[in-house]
This record gives C-alpha cells, sequence and structure tokens, in this order.
C-alpha cells in the first residue's frame, strides 16, 4: 500500500510537468523509472506508457478548452504517426536494453539542444502555416516512429518543430502534439504490453496521481512565457541525460 500511494505522488509530479511541458510525462517517468526501481529501458518505456496515455487525453481535454485544436491538422498527424508507431515499438522490443538506453540518451540531449536553439532562431509567422497536407503527415510519421521506439509518445519530436518550422506558438504547438502522441502511445503500449514490458501496478498507480494533475500543468502552461518554457523543458531533459548516462 505504501509503495502504491508513493507511485501516485511521483505520477503527480510527473503529470504537473506532462501538462505544463506537453509531453504527457513519459519523458521524465523513463528516467525515473530507471533509476528509482532500477528498470531495464524496455520495461521503463512500457510501464511510462501506461501512466502517459490518460495523461495525455486529458491534457488535450484540457488544452482544447483553452485554445480550440486545429482537428483536421490533428487528425492527420495523429493518423500518420499512429501508422509507424508500430515500427518503432517493434524495433525498440529487439533491441539489447543497454544499447537502446545509449540511443535514448542521445535522443534527449538532441531534442534539448534543438528545443534551445529555437529561443535564437527568428520566427517568421505568428500562426500555424496552411503547408500542403503531406508535410504535416511526414512530420506525423517521423513523430509517431520516435515515438514508438523511445516510448514517450510523439509530442518530443513533434512540438519543436511545429514551432520552429510550422509557425506555431508553443502552446499550439503542445496541443497538437498531445492529439499526435494519443494513437501513437496507445499503440505502443499494446505492442510492449504483447512482450510482458509493462509493469501495470506502478504505471496505473503513476496514472492515478498523473491525472490528478495534468489539467494544474496546462493551466500554468498558458501563463507562462514561452522562452520560459523551452528553457524549462531543455533543462529537464538534459538532467534526465544525465542521470541516465550515470548508470550506464
Amino acid at each position: 500500500m505504501t509503495e502504491f500511494i508513493i507511485n501516485i505522488a511521483i505520477g503527480a509530479v510527473l503529470g504537473l510537468f506532462g501538462g505544463l511541458l506537453g509531453i504527457g510525462g513519459g519523458l521524465f517517468a523513463i528516467p525515473t523509472l530507471s533509476l528509482l526501481y532500477g528498470m531495464d529501458q524496455q520495461l521503463a518505456q512500457g510501464t511510462a506508457l501506461a501512466m502517459v496515455v490518460p495523461n495525455i487525453v486529458l491534457g488535450i481535454y484540457k488544452y482544447n478548452q483553452r485554445n480550440r485544436l486545429q482537428w483536421r491538422t490533428a487528425i492527420l498527424l495523429g493518423g500518420c504517426a499512429f501508422a509507424l508507431s508500430w515500427l518503432g515499438a517493434l524495433i525498440a522490443i529487439d533491441l539489447d536494453h543497454r544499447t537502446m538506453r545509449k540511443i535514448f540518451i542521445g535522443f534527449l540531449v538532441f531534442i534539448a539542444l534543438w528545443t534551445m536553439l529555437q529561443m535564437y532562431v527568428k520566427r517568421t509567422s505568428a500562426g500555424l502555416r496552411q503547408f500542403p497536407w503531406p508535410y504535416f503527415a511526414g512530420l506525423g510519421g517521423i513523430s509517431g516512429f520516435f515515438g514508438g521506439l523511445f516510448g514517450v509518445g510523439s509530442a518530443v519530436v513533434a512540438t519543436p518543430v511545429l514551432t520552429m518550422f510550422f509557425g506555431a506558438s508553443q502552446v499550439v504547438a503542445q496541443g497538437l502534439s498531445l492529439a499526435i502522441a494519443v494513437p501513437t502511445t496507445a499503440a505502443t503500449l499494446v505492442t510492449y504490453s504483447m512482450h510482458d514490458h509493462v509493469n501495470w501496478g506502478t504505471g496505473l498507480a503513476m496514472a492515478i496521481g498523473g491525472v490528478l494533475t495534468v489539467g494544474y500543468g496546462v493551466r500554468a502552461a498558458h501563463n507562462l512565457p514561452q522562452n520560459i518554457l523551452k528553457t524549462i523543458f531543455s533543462l529537464f531533459v538534459l538532467l534526465s541525460a544525465a542521470l541516465l548516462y550515470g548508470q550506464l
């Protein structure tokens, strides 16, 4: 019972940051599970997904309440992401867990540096650009693949691309990225579960905590400047990478 309550508390903290940064909390749940419970990379990713799915669904609802999503774009992104998320998840399951962790650390560092770079690039558009649909389809597919590979949801990939190249504000990008993440995380969770890479007891307890706090994170995201959000995101991602590297 004590462990259950602790997992709810951990999930609450991760849900708060997931709502704030538009990533569902999975990016930080994976290193947390690895460091606190000694889970290998695939088990940590699968267990994090069990927490992330309800957080993402609630996060979309909260984002849509405050800033209406462009559902046609969201569905296109999400459908293409879903198609390739299976492939990413199957590759991840077959990799050696140590190799998978090294790749994941490299991915975290890249995402953090990419996000920080955006703060120094002058934006040329104040709103989401209406590119032809193949551009959005390509972004959805790539995001879905990496979401399936790393078990973090495609939002981690899609958010910085939407802000830098598609002209979306940070908040709009985070909302659209959550819409992409729903089908990809669900598909990836099923794949990981079929290969026994999910600790359901831990994951569901963390999900309960996350659902309780993700709305507060979304509310805070709408009140903070975009560069503050990007700075917080980058610092936490780099911290996660450093902690995981220390475990190798």
